[in-house]
Order: structure tokens, then C-alpha cells, then sequence
């Protein structure tokens, strides 16, 4: 029984440890742009039933409430927070925000496609509007050599005006991707989610309709952790990790009464 209880200790220990990561990698994000926080979901480990409810506890009557004894716990997943962050003036006409549902879409090495919140776009020697890392915005869009301007409205149209000419000209148009469960989509790294069977298929549209959010242009979208709440939950994790680690000295401690007087 000493050693069931040191197990069960020791998956809270395993469950406190991954918590912990998961707020760690919050914590050391809080810069990050676009990131969105995690948030880790606990469940209980199977029950060993030692007395069922509802069984004779007589001939004549039966067991109210039973005898089920746990075995742990365990970290059942982790849950992406997709609320928005703030969205802070950059001054800068290839930064993008979306101020509301959805991602941008970019082209990634192998051919995948990836989604991101972090509009932190500039232009490639090509001319091709790219994030950070060289990877194309899609639909691709090319940037007219010499451009003075360029204006991105609510709806993801892009407009350039090019020296000799006085109007601005549209030279294409940013389309916004939704899906079903935005929450199942898989973190790629690199600021990236990757489509998947949990998140469904992808939806292209047009920014600002049917529920996408709109371009904000010459800003960017800060991280949605909030450092208050985050400290919160790493003193209540440090504490029951050390509640579960009391267990186990407290299981060791009858364990060697047990062996010193019996």
C-alpha cells in the first residue's frame, strides 16, 4: 500500500513538472509576437474498485457509495487561449495585425502550408512580400521595384503607388484562414501552426467577412500571456509539487516504522 501511495505521488510530481513547462514556455513568450498561451488540462489515472456501489454488502442490503481507490494523474493536453492580444503601432507599412478571428497564411519549406498571427512581413529581393524567415504570404504578392507606398486596407487589398504614377494601383489581395477548431491546429514552431485532423480543413477568405477579423496595417499583435496570472499558476504549481513531494517523504517515513517496529 506504501508503494501505491508513492506512485500516485509520483504521477502528481511527473503532472506539476509538465505544468510547469507549459507556464515556463508562456512565461518566456510574453514578447513573442502573436503568441498565443497555453494552458495545461489534468486528469485522473484509472481507479482500482475494491468494493463496487450497489453490491451485497448482505443478504439483505447493499453498498451506498463503494470503495474506489485512485491511481493518479496525469496531464490530459494542452489547450491553446486564442484570445487576442493587444495590438501595438509599429509605424512600419509591411507590418500587419488581425484584429479578430483568423491567420495568415505562408508558404513553408517542402511545400506545407503554415498559419500565423504574427504579421511581421517585409519585402524579399524578388519583390515577394515574406515573413522574417523568407517565407512567401499567400496568395504570393509582388511589390513593384521602387514603390513610394504602399496601403493595405481592412479587407487585405494592397495597393502600391510607383514613381510616374499618381494613383495607387491594386497589386493583390491578402486572404485570411479560418478553421472549424482553431484550437486543434498544430504548433510547427517558428511562430507557425500547421493544419491537421483536429483543427479541420482550412477556409480562405476575405478579411473582415464572415467572422475574420481585420488588417490592421503598420501594426503587430503582442502575445496574449498576461505575467500576473502566469505567476499565479507557477506559485500554486511549485506548491503542489512540494505537497506531492511531502507525500512521498511522508509514505517513506511510515514504510520505515513499519520495518523498524513490526
Amino acid at each position: 500500500m506504501g508503494n501505491a501511495a508513492m506512485h500516485i505521488a509520483r504521477t502528481g510530481l511527473d503532472a506539476q513538472d509538465m505544468r510547469m513547462r507549459v507556464i515556463s514556455n508562456n512565461l518566456a513568450n510574453v514578447n513573442t509576437t502573436g503568441f498565443k498561451r497555453d494552458r495545461a488540462s489534468f486528469e485522473t489515472l484509472a481507479y482500482q474498485v475494491v468494493t463496487a456501489a450497489g453490491s451485497a454488502s448482505t443478504s439483505e442490503t447493499r453498498y451506498a457509495t463503494g470503495l474506489n481507490l485512485g491511481t493518479g494523474v496525469r496531464v490530459q493536453g494542452t489547450a491553446r487561449i486564442n484570445t487576442q492580444g493587444s495590438l501595438q503601432t509599429t509605424g512600419n507599412s509591411l507590418d500587419m495585425a488581425l484584429d479578430g478571428d483568423g491567420f495568415f497564411q505562408v508558404q513553408m519549406p517542402g511545400g506545407q502550408l503554415g498559419y500565423t498571427r504574427a504579421g511581421n512581413f517585409s519585402r524579399s529581393a524578388e519583390g515577394l512580400l515574406v515573413t522574417s524567415e523568407g517565407y512567401q504570404v499567400m496568395p504570393g504578392i509582388t511589390i513593384p521595384e521602387g514603390a513610394t507606398s504602399i496601403t493595405i486596407g481592412g479587407d487585405g487589398t494592397v495597393s502600391a503607388t510607383v514613381p510616374g504614377q499618381t494613383d495607387a494601383a491594386q497589386i493583390g489581395q491578402i486572404q485570411i484562414a479560418t478553421f472549424p477548431n482553431a484550437a486543434g491546429l498544430q504548433a510547427a514552431g517558428d511562430n507557425y501552426l500547421t493544419e491537421n485532423a483536429a483543427s479541420g480543413p482550412v477556409n480562405l477568405g476575405i478579411a473582415g467577412q464572415d467572422g475574420r477579423g481585420q488588417i490592421r496595417q503598420g501594426m503587430l499583435e503582442g502575445s496574449n500571456v498576461n505575467v500576473v496570472e502566469e505567476l499565479v499558476d507557477m506559485i500554486e504549481t511549485q506548491r503542489a509539487y512540494e505537497v506531492n513531494s511531502k507525500m512521498i517523504s511522508a509514505t517513506d517515513e511510515m514504510l520505515k516504522y513499519v520495518n523498524q517496529n513490526l
